[in-house]
């Protein structure tokens, strides 16, 4: 099983689709990278061999920044805004969408499901 940056990648996938299982790196740095490294995208990952397997390692530690630096990278980022006291960084404190969305209707997936008005009884 081959291991990079922390991340078991799948077997049985192709190994440009098996890359994009690493935080950072999406299909067109995938391929970017089996380009680089010279390996045929569409290998299978359990077929690797161990100079192809290195090969991929070396050239994501050394030109892309994943997994643990790049979220530490985001996390602090946005800390940065929340501190500045930014729009961007109110709409992150308060948990609403950052990117100009509306929040009338929609907006579920930051706002967090429904709350129930509680009915009183006469």
């Amino acid at each position: 099983m081959a291991r990079i940056a922390g991340v078991d990648l799948p077997r049985r996938k192709q190994i440009w689709v098996a890359l994009t299982y690493i935080y950072g790196i999406g299909r067109t740095t995938a391929l970017k990278i089996c380009e680089q490294a010279q390996v045929i995208p569409a290998t299978r990952t359990e077929l690797l061999g161990d100079q192809e397997v290195v090969r991929l390692r070396q050239i994501i530690t050394d030109n892309y920044r994943v997994e643990g630096d790049l979220r530490r990278d985001v996390s602090l980022s946005i800390k940065r805004l929340m501190d500045l006291g930014c729009y961007r960084g109110l709409r992150h404190r308060r948990g609403l969408p950052v990117r100009g969305q509306r929040t009338h209707t929609n907006a579920r997936t930051r706002k967090g499901p429904r709350r129930q008005a509680i009915k009183k009884k006469k």
